[in-house]
């Protein structure tokens, strides 16, 4: 929760919960589906997000600094269950196990995403400012195919294609006034390899944080295109 007073937007938990509520039948659906605002923001079409939602008129270019919360990871609902149903007792996977995973993840993903805006040139803070963009960011409904979290100790190979997928939602304020600025969601698999591949702790981590360099570069790339002009209203029709 942001420490600020946010009495005409949504929390991030409230803007993950309604953001990924319905991506059971898929993100494109659940775009489609989204309403043309959203807390004042307008839906904007984007070709490498599932849904975007802007301030209009937002002028985003007055912020040369970021703050970033600490990013939150969570599995899909059910996910422990499934992954152990077809596992040996040695093999389960433990709540503690997932937590692990978990702050794996979290790690990489902060990492991945500060780098990314300090290539830009954007200076990484703490507290509020003026020029500084507030960012919560949240890695939702992970789904990993093959977990591995004794790193490949046992006997038992497992092969995969690909590591698994997850949503990210991000929420964009004014660190000082705490006024919502913007809404973006996708979800995503990992691109694995080609062919089936023995899956590992490391393989999995590999392939999760190139998704989440993917993502990362389109949320700079993506602030930087919108820092050119202010944000358009949606009767005029700009794509981006």
């Amino acid at each position: 929760m942001s420490n600020h007073p946010h009495r005409r937007s949504l929390s991030r938990w409230s803007i993950a919960a309604l953001l990924v509520a319905g991506l059971s039948v898929g993100v494109d659906a659940a775009a489609q589906g989204m309403p043309a605002t959203f807390e004042g923001l307008v839906k904007v079409p984007s070709k490498r997000l599932a849904a975007l939602y802007l301030l209009p008129g937002e002028d985003f270019r007055v912020y040369t600094k970021v703050m970033i919360d600490p990013v939150q990871v969570s599995f899909k609902k059910g996910w422990v269950k499934d992954m152990n149903l077809s596992r040996g007792v040695s093999r389960k996977i433990s709540e503690s196990d997932a937590q692990k995973i978990a702050d794996a993840m979290r790690s990489g993903f902060e990492g991945i995403f500060a780098a990314a805006f300090k290539s830009k040139g954007y200076e990484i803070v703490t507290a509020p400012a003026p020029d500084a963009l507030r960012l919560s960011p949240a890695v939702v409904n992970v789904y990993l195919n093959a977990p591995d979290p004794m790193g490949g100790t046992g006997m038992t190979r497992t092969y995969t294609v690909e590591a698994g997928e997850a949503t990210l939602t991000l929420a964009a304020h004014d660190s000082t006034t705490g006024a919502l600025l913007g809404v973006a969601l996708d979800r995503s698999a990992t691109r694995g390899a080609t062919r089936a591949s023995i899956t590992t702790s490391s393989s999995n981590r590999g392939e999760f944080e190139d998704l989440f360099k993917y993502w990362a570069n389109i949320c700079v790339n993506g602030l930087e295109q919108f820092k050119t002009k202010p944000i358009p209203a949606p009767s005029s029709g700009t794509k981006r």
